[in-house]
């Protein structure tokens, strides 16, 4: 049994990716839409873009493959390419992952704990994030289940300003929690 010869020795291995657009002959459409600067917008034949694309020492680019014909157009590829990732990057860095940050109450939680905390929620939905608030019962405090849904209405209230409950506390196991979302547009920085 031979093996396959590893490295850059394997074609397998040396093959170049494929490129995200078709370009220049790679192009399969017998008619295209062709769009662009410096072009007459219309309908060509592929054979007659490659030609205006070479004349103007640039690629022909097909931006919509599933368009009935295909919409190509005539630019710099790897300037395309380069301002693509750019754009990309910088959405990537624009964008906020939000967390969901976790408060936790138990049955018997007093007013000053609960102010404290609902604080710190505030500022948490002010920033963007969720809040996943929950009240843990210990042993037989299971019992008085009707207070840990009394203090997550309460806390629902509190907040009732910067964020909005997702659902109705629910139980789940020894926990019943309740899930606040940051109201739009009272993002800060």
């Amino acid at each position: 049994m031979a093996l396959a010869p590893r490295g850059r020795f394997n074609p397998r291995f040396n093959r170049q990716p494929e490129p995200e657009h078709r370009i220049n002959e790679r192009i399969r459409a017998l008619q295209i839409r062709l769009v662009g600067d410096n072009v007459e917008v219309g309908i060509y034949a592929t054979s007659d873009a490659l030609k205006i694309a070479k004349e103007q020492e640039l690629d022909l680019v097909e931006i919509s493959p599933t368009a009935d014909p295909p919409v190509c157009k005539i630019i710099d590829y790897k300037k395309f390419l380069y301002e693509k990732k750019k754009k990309e990057k910088e959405m990537k860095a624009n964008s906020k992952q939000s967390e969901i940050k976790e408060i936790r109450f138990t049955p018997s939680t007093d007013d000053h704990d609960f102010n404290f905390k609902a604080k710190h929620a505030e500022n948490f939905l002010k920033e963007g994030n969720k809040v996943k608030a929950y009240v843990q019962f210990k042993g037989r405090a299971i019992m008085f289940q009707d207070r840990g849904q009394l203090l997550l209405l309460k806390f629902a209230e509190r907040l009732a300003e910067a964020g909005t409950l997702e659902s109705m506390p629910k139980l789940e196991g020894k926990r019943m929690f309740a899930i606040f979302t940051p109201k739009t547009g009272k993002k800060s920085k």
